[in-house]
């Protein structure tokens, strides 16, 4: 990039990191103006006033927005369209402390980081003068001005550009993707009235180290999925003096930890590259006040990242664990019984208890099997409830309705309930075998090449397969086999266009678009002392970007 230009992006990213943008918070509002007033402002949309616009995110109770940029070139024409999307939110600031309100100027925030206690490779960066600090200068509104700073340049010479670019600002990408989920409807009906054939979707977001001292770069073509299989453990209450004669819901939810939480048994592989293994988000006893009767129910949730697993495999495989981890702690509960009644001189007869495991859909049908059509009312009346209930979040909204779900089954037996909790992330695995994925993929090593061969460039740089942080990326594409899309459906609480929770499943199915992430690099994403490097996100980030966007149209 030319060094106007880099300036430029520099100059828009310090730009947007002054207006912080807290998701679920109105800076996001004021954030989704200052990039349409960037945009609109270039002289192409100075032209072409219609291509520039905001899109209100339907039913939000923030009344957020997007903002959407559409490009045509005029060389020649062409339907090829390159997608890119930017999320301009970020996490919140509290953990600035007395410095929030410089959290968005870093030059101010810089200076007052010398007088803190940092931690150490902070410290020396701070020192170093090579890096710029400030919430989401990093993640992700360097990105953002990236994105606009080449399709401004673009624009330029738009005479002799063939081809389409759409962009999309999106909000809410830090909590439940709001801004994205209403994008790709957008997305399909532009491709209906513009006949936009879309080629590939590129995401700007930060680019991090694999592990601490990692000394490479990458450009990843892929993405990591997520689900979150959850267990309902119900138990059998008791007080505390008669403690042999209750199933603690406790007990069975730690083993599912023990089994469960950092275990590799459960990463996926793929071409060398392994996922996270699961790792546990919320494990808590639904007791609402304090006794000497002991938990009735608990509940667990898992982060669970994939790269091939469907939600089909992770329900099967998760229900099996469920039951062999019930199994064994009916094991021990007798084991142990059978010691304290030795030891006490009591005869010893085996607990009644009898592991049971069932998914959401088999737990519904059970209880519709007693009510009829009447589970059908209740239900969606409860639906029509939570949705109106802004107090509660999404996570508690899917629990309540296993709860009531159950409540409302006469057998009160001990059970592991497994279902999914929101939000549900595809993977996007690269294949090289389909043709936009291998036009995509051969873009972006011949954009590597290319900066590589820049005698000033001195990074170690390379592509990988599947960015390895969740991201809208993965709403680019869906599981095309109806019996993933069914379990995943049938097995979310609330799930459903009138729902609590929703994906436009059709629609990312109908883009089936391959993906990469050229990001900015830096340190600290999420963390006060996030930072950039502004020499490579500068200039060559944006250059990465431009140079995978000419490779592939001008295949």
């Amino acid at each position: 990039m030319r060094p106007e230009v880099t300036e430029r992006i520099r100059q828009m990213a310090l730009d947007f990191t002054a207006q912080l943008s807290v998701v679920e918070t109105p800076g996001e509002i004021e954030m989704a103006q200052k990039i349409y007033d960037t945009i609109a402002d270039i002289d192409y949309y100075k032209k072409h006033p219609e291509l520039v616009y905001q899109l209100d995110c339907a039913g939000d109770q923030y009344s957020r927005r997007i903002v959407v940029a559409e490009m045509n070139g005029e060389k020649a024409p062409s339907d090829k369209t390159i997608v890119m999307i930017g999320h301009f939110d970020t996490v919140g600031i509290s953990d600035y402390g007395n410095l929030k309100e410089f959290a968005g100027n870093p030059e101010v925030l810089a200076e007052e980081f010398k007088k803190w206690k940092l931690p150490e490779e902070a410290r020396e960066d701070l020192e170093s003068g090579k890096y710029i600090f400030g919430r989401g200068i990093f993640d992700m509104k360097s990105g953002d001005a990236a994105i606009i700073g080449v399709m401004e340049e673009i624009s330029k010479d738009i005479e002799n550009f063939e081809g389409n670019l759409v962009y999309c600002a999106v909000c809410d990408e830090e909590s439940n993707s709001t801004g994205m989920l209403n994008f790709v409807p957008h997305l399909v009906k532009l491709r209906e009235e513009k006949g936009y054939d879309y080629q590939a979707m590129i995401d700007p977001d930060y680019m991090a180290p694999m592990y601490p001292g990692d000394p490479d770069k990458y450009v990843f073509v892929g993405t990591v999925g997520k689900i979150m299989p959850t267990f309902y453990v119900v138990g059998k209450e008791t007080h505390v003096g008669e403690s042999f004669d209750g199933l603690d819901p406790n007990w069975i939810t730690s083993a599912l930890v023990n089994r469960i939480d950092l275990n590799p048994e459960f990463s996926d592989v793929v071409d060398g590259e392994v996922t996270l293994p699961p790792v546990t988000l919320k494990q808590r006893d639904l007791k609402t006040e304090y006794s000497v009767q002991t938990a009735t129910k608990a509940i667990l949730m898992m982060n669970y990242a994939t790269h091939s697993s469907e939600p089909n495999d992770v329900l099967r495989q998760m229900k099996e664990v469920a039951q062999e981890e019930f199994e064994k702690v009916c094991d021990r509960i007798n084991k142990r019984y059978n010691l304290y009644c030795k030891m006490v001189g009591r005869e010893f007869q085996a607990k009644p208890w009898v592991p049971r495991t069932m998914t959401y859909e088999e737990l519904y049908q059970a209880v519709k099997e007693e009510m009829g059509d009447e589970l059908d009312v209740k239900m969606k009346a409860l639906v029509e409830e939570l949705k109106a209930d802004s107090s509660k979040d999404l996570r508690d909204k899917t629990y309540i309705m296993v709860d009531t779900l159950h409540d409302l089954w006469s057998d009160k037996n001990p059970v592991i309930v497994v279902y999914f909790t929101p939000p549900y992330y595809p993977h996007i695995a690269t294949k090289p075998e389909r043709e936009k994925d291998k036009v995509l993929l051969n873009a972006v090593r011949e954009a590597i090449a290319s900066v590589k061969a820049d005698p000033d460039f001195d990074y170690s740089l390379r592509e990988k397969f599947f960015l390895p942080c969740i991201s809208d990326l993965s709403y680019a594409s869906a599981p095309t086999t109806q019996e993933a899309i069914d379990v995943y459906v049938n097995n979310t609480p609330g799930y459903g266009e009138d729902g609590v929770y929703s994906l436009p499943l059709k629609e990312m199915q109908s883009l089936s678009l391959p993906v990469t992430d050229i990001g900015t690099v830096g340190k600290d994403a999420h963390k006060f002392t996030e930072r950039i490097d502004p020499r490579f996100t500068f200039e060559y980030t944006p250059e990465l970007i431009y140079q995978t966007i000419m490779n592939i149209l001008e295949r």
